[in-house]
């Protein structure tokens, strides 16, 4: 089977799957390493699909037109994490990712892509499991998010949430 055959057979997997598919198990389905696997989600993302790693696998998504991204630059203690992500999703957001702006490093990011509080669980779990610490200690609690939102007024109550948590350094 060639590359590119592989890579619309992962993205029909992806597309019929509702749930997570691992790639280890996309491995085995098409006979190679899951390190091939990783770098044609790689090719799918670079190519414009909307892939999503989760903590059980990748996620298909269709195109949101009706989404609105945003950023916003917050500054906290790791003791604030949960509050942080909680206050996003709470009121109608996704986390896309996590940046920080590295003195040495330069821009540094993760996609995240929380969307609920059980996601936001499972993250903070895989920190405290795993004994590492976010990104966002590297730079002194200082870092960004992408969110999605569906709408402004979503966006108005996380920005209210994160005002009252006295940790929103800036927004657009």
């Amino acid at each position: 089977m060639k590359n590119e055959q592989r890579r619309e057979k992962i993205l029909t997997v992806l597309n019929e799957n509702t749930e997570p598919v691992n790639a280890t198990v996309l491995a085995k389905m098409f006979s190679v390493t899951r390190q091939i696997i990783v770098a044609d989600i790689a090719l799918l993302r670079a190519s414009g699909y909307n892939i999503r790693s989760e903590h059980k696998g990748y996620v298909l998504t269709k195109k949101d037109s009706e989404s609105i991204i945003k950023r916003i630059v917050v500054k906290h203690n790791n003791e604030v994490l949960k509050e942080e992500l909680y206050a996003i999703v709470d009121n109608g957001g996704v986390v896309l990712d996590v940046i920080v702006e590295h003195a040495v490093y330069g821009k540094l990011s993760a996609e995240l892509n929380l969307s609920s509080r059980y996601d936001i669980d499972c993250f903070v779990k895989k920190i405290t499991d795993y004994g590492v610490s976010p990104l966002s200690l590297l730079t002194e609690g200082l870092h960004i998010h992408t969110i999605s939102i569906k709408d402004e007024s979503a966006f108005d109550r996380i920005i209210s949430k994160l005002k009252e948590l006295k940790i929103l350094i800036e927004y657009a």
